[in-house]
């Protein structure tokens, strides 16, 4: 099962893997070009998840996209934590195990390791995340897949489905990827 808010809206090609949850008032909005959100992700109050067509939203398992954040049209490794009004833009990548901080702005195509600390305007690698840091990552997935599992309204998963995607004149969109 997934947990969706009544306030948040899911539309398009999206699919949500085992666990996860998408709070009020966000967005997930795969009209575009494909969304994929692993198990046991939170997708908190207010983020927004888009991407462009050609650039699908690639989001791996055990992250939380923090309140107010944007993810779009980028890849996230497992195991992340994207935090508070961070922006991850379009074909950047963030590797498993790392940590986008609050209102840090990921600059479009910028390529991240695994296990970075990442921050700033534009953000940059901080340093290396230690076990303190993985410890948060897990506790932040942990209490948010119980939190949805006791207080959202449960539904099936969601696979995907490119028909679901708006066809714009003049982009360039494979049928599938």
């Amino acid at each position: 099962m997934i947990y969706v808010a009544p306030t948040a809206v899911v539309l398009g090609d999206v699919a949500i893997g085992r666990g996860s949850s998408v709070w009020y008032g966000a967005v997930v909005r795969a009209d575009m070009d494909r969304i994929v959100i692993g198990e046991d992700c939170s997708i908190q109050d207010n983020a927004v998840v888009h991407g462009d067509a050609g650039i699908p939203t690639l989001l791996g398992s055990r992250i939380t996209v923090g309140h107010g954040a944007v993810v779009h049209g980028c890849v996230v490794g497992d195991d992340c934590l994207i935090g508070m009004n961070a922006t991850v833009t379009s074909r950047a990548k963030i590797g498993g195990g790392s940590i986008v901080a609050a209102g840090a702005v990921v600059p479009e195509g910028a390529e991240f390791s695994p296990r970075s600390i990442v921050a700033g305007v534009p953000a940059e690698r901080i340093g290396a995340a230690q076990d303190h840091h993985r410890i948060r990552i897990e506790a932040s997935w942990r209490t948010y897949a119980e939190l949805a599992a006791k207080s959202l309204p449960p539904q099936e998963e969601l696979r995907g489905d490119p028909s679901l995607r708006v066809r714009i004149t003049g982009t360039a969109a494979p049928e599938d990827r």
